[in-house]
């Protein structure tokens, strides 16, 4: 039988409005003591009249001290609830995506916090970010196993997030067999990905619906790809009928798949790579003359807690003034950012300082966020973070 904890007056409100999450401030301790709990305990959370609110996992050293589960009383948290949240996300997928490649679990946003399940056909990519899920990591197979039956899971749970939930980081095969690379397919073209090797759980399904607008604006136009990764937005593009793609990137890990997946999609002869840091990329390019139609900007996360608002802001602008020095006139930009701390509306105000720096004025044509398979909570607004925008760069 889990053990109760008490909120302290107030406290519930949220709840009540549908988030998941309590803050250790919000526990009442002089009834309970959170040094009573080890990370990863199963505990019953009522408010401070003693009304029911739910069943979570707990983690004491955390300042998000408790994630709920579920909210009805006769409800366990075990492999059933893991398999019944499994079936609701795969139902959302299903509708949407005709072949088995997109995000399976969204933590939160899916009732599984501290969960995230990328599928790649008949493999899973599984993250785990909390000591709750961690002590269900074989329930969480064995569910995958009931649900979709794939061939080869291997967890990815290797992110800085784990560090503050006190947890190891590590990667492993937990079932099957998982080759060196998968194949999976976007739009009209296939990719190779590491799960073992490549970055988070090896392919960035949040941005699939903003590659396919890319698409509309690259056909005959010569495109810039800052932080390509192993392709994505290149090959397409290229697929598209660019006529040259230039990707940039640090790894070069990254830049040698990046190679192979335009081979596998025939369009090699239109992609060449510069490994490297961005900035640096972008500063030799300018140097050397270079001018492009299209410049894709899809860098990691500038800021990833909100003490970095002002560097990262500073890195946001500068990495888009860069690129606003290279396109030509009417030129399209297309600036993404998946930091959550940084706002639309902050984004959209970096891009405007951007052009005016360089004497240039935009036109945004569209704006998009996170696909269908990253369903935004709307009690927990951190599950919406990705922005990206879809901008015309005139002269003035």
């Amino acid at each position: 039988m889990a053990s109760q904890i008490k909120l302290n007056k107030n406290a519930d409100r949220r709840i009540r409005e549908g988030h998941s999450w309590i803050y250790s401030n919000e526990i009442n301790t002089r009834l309970t003591s959170l040094k009573d709990f080890e990370a990863g305990d199963i505990v019953d959370v009522v408010n401070h009249q003693d009304k029911w609110l739910g069943r979570g996992y707990i983690n004491p050293n955390s300042l998000i001290c408790i994630r709920l589960l579920t909210r009805e009383k006769n409800i366990a948290i075990d492999k059933s609830l893991i398999v019944h949240r499994l079936n609701i996300a795969l139902s959302l997928r299903e509708r949407f995506y005709e072949k088995p490649f997109y995000r399976l679990v969204y933590g939160d946003s899916d009732g599984l916090p501290g969960l995230v399940v990328d599928r790649y056909g008949d493999y899973c990519s599984v993250a785990i970010a909390t000591a709750g899920m961690e002590r269900l990591k074989q329930d969480i197979v064995d569910a995958l196993n009931k649900v979709i039956r794939p061939r080869g899971i291997v967890f990815r749970n290797d992110s800085s997030a784990r560090s503050m939930e006190g947890l190891e980081r590590y990667s492993e095969i937990a079932f099957g067999d998982m080759p060196e690379a998968v194949m999976i397919e976007e739009g009209d073209c296939k990719f190779s990905v590491s799960l073992l090797e490549g970055q988070k759980t090896g392919w960035f399904y949040d941005q699939a619906a903003n590659r396919r607008r890319m698409l509309d604006y690259v056909k005959g136009k010569k495109v810039l790809d800052v932080c390509s990764y192993i392709g994505a937005w290149s090959v397409q593009a290229a697929k598209a009928g660019a006529q040259k793609v230039t990707g940039v990137d640090a790894s070069e890990s990254a830049l040698e798949l990046l190679f192979h997946n335009a081979e596998l999609n025939a369009v090699d002869d239109k992609v060449e790579a510069i490994q490297g840091d961005a900035f640096e990329a972008l500063k030799g390019l300018k140097q050397e003359g270079e001018k492009f139609d299209v410049i894709i900007l899809d860098p990691p996360a500038f800021i990833k807690r909100r003490k970095d608002i002002k560097q990262g802001l500073i890195a946001y602008r500068r990495l888009n003034e860069m690129a606003i020095r290279l396109l030509n006139n009417d030129g399209i930009l297309i600036s993404a950012s998946c930091s959550f701390h940084l706002s639309s509306q902050d984004l959209l105000k970096t891009l405007q300082q951007s052009a005016r720096h360089n004497d240039r004025w935009l036109q945004v044509l569209e704006e998009g966020k996170q696909g269908r398979d990253h369903p935004v909570n709307p009690a927990i607004v951190e599950t919406g973070y990705l922005k990206a925008f879809y901008c015309r760069v005139l002269r003035s």
